[in-house]
């Protein structure tokens, strides 16, 4: 018997003979924005989330780019998806990651539009590096109470084995949803994400790489391990 996983990303993920519970607990409302953004001349467009090509992808006939980079694999297969071309996606799939990684001619002009809950590092880290960075908006997330009630009733019922996450909204999204969760089986993508567990006093595990699919398998080798 396969444990029973809850993964709360966006996007949904799925692993044969693997027990999985799609439960995004993070919905978006979309933002309006300064057009006149659109009628500049980019060096680089840069998508950090599927999301953000998703939301942005409407526009994207009305822009002048020479290069599209991103951060994450499924991103990267996203945007090949619609034919557009990826310049650029680096090793770690991070902000910091990608910071270490890119390179361009100095005071290039890059675009940047995401969530507008998205950690600001590398639009700061861009700068810093003499790149001339636009940042666009796009939305901002909010919690998807659905979800996040339907998991805490699983739950309640000892129908969960273990919940991952794949952001830091996530998290806070569903510990701020309720005072106590009698549950501490947690998996994460990433030391930030891994740290805002740490800031409700929940203990996590996080995966090697910074994919799902690592994320999952991580899962799995924990519930092997206290199965013997």
């Amino acid at each position: 018997m396969r444990p029973v996983i809850v993964m709360t990303q966006t996007s949904e993920f799925n692993k044969k003979d693997t027990c999985i519970l799609h439960k995004p607990f993070i919905d978006v409302e979309p933002l309006s924005f300064d057009l006149n953004l659109l009628d500049v001349n980019y060096d680089w467009l840069i998508f950090s989330s599927k999301k953000a090509v998703k939301h942005f992808q409407p526009y994207l006939p009305k822009l002048k780019i020479q290069k599209i980079a991103v951060i994450g694999e499924k991103t990267a297969d996203y945007c090949k998806s619609l034919g557009l071309d990826v310049s650029f996606c680096p090793t770690d799939y991070s902000q910091e990651g990608f910071l270490e990684e890119f390179e361009a001619i100095k005071g290039s002009r890059i675009l940047l539009p995401s969530s507008a809950a998205a950690r600001t590092v590398l639009q700061n880290g861009l700068k810093q590096q003499d790149y001339l960075v636009r940042k666009i908006d796009l939305y901002k997330p909010v919690p998807h109470t659905v979800n996040i009630n339907e998991v805490l009733n699983l739950i309640a019922e000892n129908k969960v084995d273990a919940i991952t996450f794949a952001s830091s909204s996530a998290v806070r999204y569903f510990f701020e949803s309720h005072q106590y969760i009698p549950f501490n089986n947690y998996f994460a993508i990433g030391q930030q994400t891994l740290d805002t567990l740490n800031i409700f006093n929940v203990q996590g595990t996080m995966s090697e790489i910074q994919t799902l699919e690592s994320l999952v398998q991580k899962t799995l080798e924990s519930w092997e391990d206290n199965a013997i």
